[in-house]
């Protein structure tokens, strides 16, 4: 399997090349600079300026692109739809790295995460953004997503343990009552979803076990 992670020296992108080619496949990583990940193959490039051939041949395309200042929050919405135009009608897959703060806490999915009183202000805007970017891909049928959420304590130093549980649009504890789950271990079920496409035009969600 051939598979593109765009903005691939990030940290979680780095995990997620790692893991992917310790799976076997061919991958190649997206960067602006030097590749700093494990893949063989590269492409440099700046996210925005990739265009339709740069991604002709891969199977799955990973999208780890992440941004926080008030200034470059909207492109996570502007870097999704750039994708999702040079991928629209083809059979290539679109795997997105996710965030919690837009996972629902009822049933009636009425209630998100980043709704709560006691969600960190400072995360706000960005758990907005990223929000606002899922709501835009939802309207995507012309793309083969997928959109990956983590839990909602999520530890870029956290071990692997190559075990998780797979939720969907809800907020998902384990049974420690825990909404957690570590950079590694995200890889793990991000490559996994990579390998075997179960979940297209979903958003699905993973917390440690």
């Amino acid at each position: 399997m051939k598979i593109a992670v765009v903005c691939a020296n990030g940290k979680e992108g780095k995990l997620i090349v790692k893991e992917a080619v310790a799976r076997g496949a061919d991958v190649t990583a997206v960067v602006r600079g030097d590749n700093k990940s494990a893949a063989a193959n590269v492409i440099r490039k700046d996210l925005f300026e990739l265009t339709a051939s740069d991604l002709e041949g891969f199977d799955v395309v990973i999208d780890a692109f992440g941004a926080w200042t008030p200034e470059t929050l909207p492109q996570h919405s502007t870097s999704l739809k750039h994708l999702c135009d040079l991928m629209s009608g083809r059979e290539a897959r679109l795997l997105v790295v996710g965030g919690a703060g837009s996972l629902y806490v009822n049933q009636e999915h009425t209630v998100q995460v980043m709704d709560g009183a006691d969600f960190p202000e400072m995360f706000r805007p960005l758990a907005s953004s990223m929000g606002k970017a899922l709501d835009e891909l939802r309207a995507r049928t012309d793309v083969k997503w997928t959109y990956i959420s983590p839990a909602g304590d999520f530890q870029a130093d956290g071990i692997r343990t190559g075990k998780y549980i797979l939720g969907g649009e809800e907020l998902t504890l384990n049974s420690r009552g825990e909404s957690v789950i570590s950079y590694a271990d995200y890889a793990v079920a991000m490559v996994d979803e990579a390998l075997n496409g179960n979940h297209i035009q979903q958003r699905i969600s993973v917390v440690a076990e």
